[in-house]
Parts: C-alpha cells; sequence; structure tokens
C-alpha cells in the first residue's frame, strides 16, 4: 500500500483546505440546531469526499462542491420536513417594513448574523440555495450551473431574495 494519498483524498484535502470555512457557513445556513448541523456537516465531508471518486473536471472544482454541499444539505431539509411541520415562505408571502439596526457593535453583528440566518433558513430550498451561493460569492452562471437555473433567472431571484432578506431583517421578523 502506497503512503501517497489517492486523487480522491487528494481531492478532498484540498477542499478542506479550501472551502471549510465556506461549508461549514452552508451547514450553519440550513440547519440551525448545532448538533444536528454536525450531523449536516458530517454528511456533507463524507458525500465530497466519495464523489471525488468519479470527479471528471468537467466543471470547476467550485462548482463541484458547491453542488454536491447543496445537494446533500436539501435532503437534508427534505428529510427534516417530513419529520416535521414548519411553514417555509415564499417571496410572494412577504411584506415590506423599514426600519433601522446598529451593525457596529460586536454583540449587535452576532444577533444580526444569527437573525439573517434564521431569515435564510425560513426560504424554500432553491430560493436558499440560489441566496447561499450568492453569499459565498459565485455568479450567477456558477449558481446556474449548481440549481440548475439560467444566469437570467438565478439574477431575478438574487435580487428578489435580497430585497425580501433586507425588508424582513429590518422589521425584526423571524416567526420561529
Amino acid at each position: 500500500m502506497s503512503d501517497r494519498p489517492s486523487r480522491q483524498d487528494a481531492f478532498y484535502e484540498q477542499t478542506v483546505a479550501d472551502y471549510g470555512p465556506a461549508l461549514d457557513r452552508l451547514a450553519r445556513s440550513y440547519e440551525l440546531d448545532a448538533e444536528k448541523r454536525n450531523d449536516l456537516l458530517q454528511e456533507i465531508h463524507f458525500a465530497l469526499w466519495r464523489s471525488f471518486e468519479q470527479f471528471a473536471e468537467q466543471c470547476s472544482i467550485r462548482t463541484w462542491i458547491y453542488r454536491v454541499a447543496h445537494n446533500v444539505a436539501a435532503s437534508h431539509v427534505d428529510r427534516s420536513l417530513r419529520h416535521r411541520s414548519r411553514g417555509l415562505v415564499s417571496l410572494e408571502e412577504a411584506e415590506a417594513i423599514e426600519t433601522g439596526g446598529d451593525p457596529n457593535e460586536t454583540f449587535d453583528r452576532q444577533r444580526a448574523l444569527d437573525h439573517l440566518y434564521k431569515l435564510i433558513h425560513r426560504l424554500r430550498p432553491l430560493e436558499r440555495e440560489v441566496i447561499l451561493l450568492y453569499l459565498e460569492g459565485l455568479d450567477a452562471a456558477a449558481i446556474g450551473d449548481v440549481t440548475g437555473l439560467s444566469a437570467a433567472n438565478v439574477a431575478t431571484r438574487v435580487h428578489r431574495i435580497k430585497k425580501l432578506l433586507a425588508l424582513q431583517f429590518r422589521t425584526g421578523e423571524t416567526n420561529g
């Protein structure tokens, strides 16, 4: 047996080095419960490691990683929804109300971030996936590669979701 890591192991090790914090954020945005979030993160890491056995480099490694991670997270959400009845909101159901906030203090920033994650968590899975990929810095074309949507559709959804989240954030709405 060789001491040299396999291609699969090498891809995985590079993924953890380059995208570990992004995968943590992704898991946090899909699962609010810390214990379940750790389970989800383990599922994501295992799925990524397994997936590199078949990675043919037909897309960027970044696209591949997000595609696998979001598929695992979406499956996690589907399983959770089957176990509990919880109302997710659509973009059409949201109302806009303006108020302000103070993001300058560390405590307030953490509260704001927690609030934003709760709002994102309430979105429908596809909308959640689109905004999370956007927040990770992917452009509309790359998000389209991951989600199967057209770049124009992604751009429209990002705009609408950002507007929705900003308005809900300002109202202090969480309902969940």
